[in-house]
């Protein structure tokens, strides 16, 4: 039993798993299905539930215990009772069936409508009778009433055969060209039909009068659905009394009132296949519609979808058992599918089994993945040179990815990879080498970092867990084995430097309080093996004693740092006389260095001044600049400072300033030397 999830809705598949050929003995079959686990643990829920080749048409008796399926090839019809949970019957036709329809609440009246025009009718027995119309026929529906058979086809004509009177009536000329489909509501007795030029006709069979024209292919056009040609009716459904679904040859279910010309709602498949079959759920409001490709099942009134199932081979006919939670489909394949889907209700009563298995199951969840299928990404693809499958049969698209074939995957990846076995393998027996290794005596092995730290903390803990022990404590953690100290004994980035000037300078400290706690743990040692436990001196020494060692402690160890300064200064003294010793054997060579672009070397006092100023404080040099005029403070209103700078000017803007006044100036000078003589000539006219 497989079972897939989607929108937290469980659904058990029960024909999922290899099925045995039919001319296998019962001895062969027993054999199989004890060495292979898969044959053995699968979920037949009836016996040889399928078909030699294709099964196109499925249907429940209204008494629910017979299930009816036809196929091929041979033609033929197959009758299994749900009481046994076995085959009933098993009749061979002429001709491939179309469609057909169960008249009695059992099995005993069938309707058989056949590919050669040819209508048969069975009984109990079998075979009763047989007859022909004039067109190819599509599809029929039953007039309860009347006891009237309405055919459509391949034909402008509704062909009406009379049961009770053995005869064909006048037929129902109609303005479609063709018909795909029909259906009687079983209310009022409404008889609908689908033509090709995607119009639904609806006809009063007691007048023989067309009552009513939906335009669908118009309504099926939205803002969201794209339409190539135009979308002829596939699918036709009524339910109670006013609503009535359609399914039309391009992917979308319109769902109708039959008092309104526009649909109450329009949902597209979007995989622009034909659909196939519409169910209506009534304990949930839902409606199942089903194309060759997938399931769907959403809410009437919103269109939200429930859940969904892609079967693997293509989808023929999908039957809903009725009152319960279980759906079957007939498929391009030989195994007719059954799915149980506890959301949609209970298990019918004949596999009641079905409501405590799926409990079970759900107390003990596991992971829910397909074990026969590989799910892969577009990369993945690219890197094993199967990029050219995307959108064929081979790859099926699943969320950001595609699944394909477990055995096609392996096989690419051999190809691509021809040593990925025998990497596998040695990871194996690697890892089984040091699954036998864990078992023997292991040995604590140091880390490469910091090796003589994990000693002294692997004592340290030895000393504690043997106390703890004594005492039925619980252990500390340990440091080597937290992990947010994992790196400090890993990466040598963190290597601890014994010659550096802080670890010598601490390191007395440190050994001094690692003896103390040594000496302390002893004294506790001691004292628990003389029973002697006091509160206010758990040490077992008096105060004074105490202060007295602590003390001794302390100048032991501010001497050792005395010491290690002492080293540290002599070290000092000898790197420098090291260091003059080698400036005074090496030359000095000249330097250049380079200034940049719009400045001009002047002298090296302007560096050395810099310098100077940069060494000086911030208070320093704001006073330098407000005796220089490059910076004035004042007061504001408020009560707070204001500041104000002006950049020095480089040298280049200096000059071309001085540039522009000298401009400037001598062009005042000739504008009044200009202005003086022509004052002089005019004059001179005057008196003259």
């Amino acid at each position: 039993m497989q079972v897939s999830s989607l929108n937290e809705v469980k659904i058990y598949s029960l024909s999922a798993g290899r099925s045995l050929p039919e001319w296998l003995s019962d001895r062969k079959k027993r054999a199989l299905q004890k060495k292979d686990v898969d044959i053995r643990r699968r979920i037949e829920l009836i016996q040889d539930f399928e078909m030699p080749t294709v099964s196109t048409k499925i249907k429940v008796s209204r008494d629910g215990q017979y299930i009816m399926a036809v196929g091929t090839y041979k033609p033929r019809v197959r009758c299994f009772d749900t009481y046994q949970l076995s085959q009933k019957f098993e009749r061979c036709l002429d001709s491939e069936v179309v469609t057909f329809e169960i008249l009695s609440d059992d099995y005993s009246k069938i309707v058989f409508l056949q590919c050669g025009r040819f209508v048969e009718f069975h009984s109990q027995h079998g075979h009763y009778y047989k007859t022909r119309i004039p067109k190819f026929g599509r599809d029929f529906s039953y007039h309860y009433p009347s006891c009237d058979l309405y055919f459509v086809g391949a034909s402008s004509e509704v062909y009406r055969l009379n049961l009770e009177q053995g005869r064909f009536l006048n037929s129902l000329q109609t303005e479609a060209s063709e018909s795909n489909v029909c259906d009687i509501n079983p209310v009022h007795f409404l008889f609908a039909m689908g033509t090709a030029e995607g119009k639904v006709e609806c006809w009063d069979p007691r007048t023989r009068n067309r009552v009513g024209l939906l335009d669908c292919a118009l309504s099926s056009v939205t803002a969201d659905t794209e339409i190539e040609g135009l979308p002829s009716i596939s699918a036709l459904k009524f339910d109670g009394a006013l609503n009535m679904a359609v399914g039309t040859s391009t992917g979308q279910v319109l769902l109708y009132d039959l008092r309104s010309s526009s649909p109450l709602i329009v949902k597209d498949h979007h995989y622009g296949l034909p659909i196939k079959s519409i169910q209506f759920q009534h304990q949930l409001d839902l409606i199942i519609s089903a194309d060759s490709r997938i399931i769907k099942m959403w809410n009437r009134d919103t269109g939200k979808m429930f859940t969904s199932m892609e079967p693997e081979h293509d989808i023929n006919d999908v039957c809903l058992y009725p009152n319960s939670g279980m759906l079957m489909t007939a498929n391009e394949a030989p195994k007719m599918n059954i799915y149980y889907i506890p959301a949609l209700g209970p298990a019918p009563k004949w596999c009641s089994f079905l409501d405590n298995l799926t409990e079970e199951l759900e107390e003990n969840p596991e992971s829910t993945v397909y074990d026969d299928y590989k799910f892969v990404t577009r990369k993945d693809l690219e890197n094993l040179g199967l990029a050219h499958l995307i959108g064929s049969s081979l790859l099926r698209a699943y969320m950001h990815g595609f699944f394909m074939d477990i055995r096609l995957y392996h096989k690419a990846k051999m190809m691509a990879n021809p040593f990925a076995y025998e990497e596998y393998r040695r990871e194996k027996i690697r890892q089984k080498i040091e699954e036998t290794r864990a078992q023997r005596v292991q040995l604590k092995k140091l880390p490469k970092v910091n090796k003589e730290l994990a000693l002294k903390l692997i004592e340290e803990e030895g000393e504690e867990q043997q106390f703890s022990k004594k005492r039925k404590q619980k252990n500390l953690p340990s440091l080597l084995k937290d992990d947010r100290f994992k790196v400090m004994f890993e990466n040598p980035d963190f290597q601890v430097d014994e010659q550096s000037e802080e670890f010598r300078l601490l390191n007395p400290l440190v050994s001094k309080i690692s003896e103390k706690r040594k000496r302390k743990l002893k004294m506790l040692e001691e004292l628990e093996a003389q029973g002697q436990e006091e509160e206010e001196e758990p040490e077992g020494k008096a105060s004074d004693a105490e202060s007295s060692e602590s003390s001794d402690d302390e100048k032991g160890w501010v001497e050792e740092v005395r010491k290690q300064r002492k080293l540290l200064r002599q070290e000092e003294k000898l790197k420098r006389q090291e260091r003059l010793k080698e400036d005074q054997q090496t030359l000095l060579k000249p330097q250049f260095f380079e200034i940049k672009e719009g400045e001009e070397f002047r002298s090296f006092k302007d560096s050395a001044k810099k310098q100077k100023l940069m060494k000086k404080t911030l208070e320093d040099r704001l006073k330098l600049e407000e005796k220089l005029g490059t910076l004035n403070v004042s007061d504001t209103t408020v009560g707070s400072k204001q500041a104000t700078f002006k950049l020095k000017k480089s040298e280049q803007q200096r000059k071309q300033q001085e540039a522009e006044k000298r401009h400037r100036q001598e062009r005042k000078t000739l504008r009044r030397s200009a202005s003086h003589l022509k004052s002089g000539r005019g004059r001179g006219r005057l008196f003259h």
